[in-house]
């Protein structure tokens, strides 16, 4: 996996059927640990609620869901459908229903599940995790300002510097743009500036909802 795209901060949204309360609530999580650690402590919240469903996909391919009491097929997996739409993962919804008295049938119970998630979903700040090298750069202070410039004009992220005897820059660059920063680097110094990548992560950047 070179990408994916995934929540940033929580977000929420909230839909009324028929005096019925659906308030979706959207969460980053990456192990099924975290998973259950964020839907207990939305039950816990909302302890007073009839049903706590939930959805999540984390970006290995696991997936689980649970209507929590609501019939079969009208809650969590069309919530767990919404995330895919939206091709989310490392991501979890809880969306909880305040009952309003009156019976939504299938279909309306499919909407409103829907529909909350959508709407948390158009509230979140939504990123999308590029594979990153990670490349130390350790050059001379004449070399300095010339090489953090090269570097960021080829779309690298200049995590930390470090001002010794010598100046070590350390980088977040996309993957495939790996071999032009060392080309243009080796070339900026004739050969003076030392380069090591030293891994890879994921790193986030904004990304539309579409």
């Amino acid at each position: 996996m070179d990408g994916y795209k995934t929540v940033f901060l929580e977000a929420t949204g909230e839909v009324t059927e028929k005096k019925s309360r659906f308030i979706a609530t959207l969460r980053h999580v990456e192990t099924n640990e975290d998973a259950f650690e964020f839907i207990n402590a939305m039950r816990s919240k909302y302890y007073d609620a009839r049903h706590n469903v939930y959805a999540y996909i984390l970006k290995d391919g696991t997936k689980r869901y649970s209507d929590d009491g609501e019939p079969s097929g009208t809650s969590a997996m069309p919530s767990l459908n919404v995330l895919e739409g939206y091709e989310l993962v490392d991501t979890a919804v809880v969306i909880t229903r305040y009952f309003g008295g009156t019976l939504l049938g299938t279909g309306g119970l499919v909407r409103a599940y829907s529909q909350a998630v959508k709407t948390a979903v158009e509230n979140a700040e939504i990123v999308t995790m590029c594979l990153c090298s990670c490349i130390n750069i350790t050059c001379d202070y004449s070399l300095w300002e010339r090489i953090r410039k090269a570097s960021e004009d080829i779309g690298a992220v200049i995590d930390n510097v470090d001002f010794a005897a010598d100046v070590t820059v350390y980088i977040s660059l996309k993957k495939e743009l790996t071999e032009q920063l060392i080309e243009s680097v080796t070339e900026l110094s004739d050969g003076r500036a030392g380069i090591l990548v030293t891994g890879e992560k994921f790193t986030g950047i904004k990304a539309p909802i579409t």
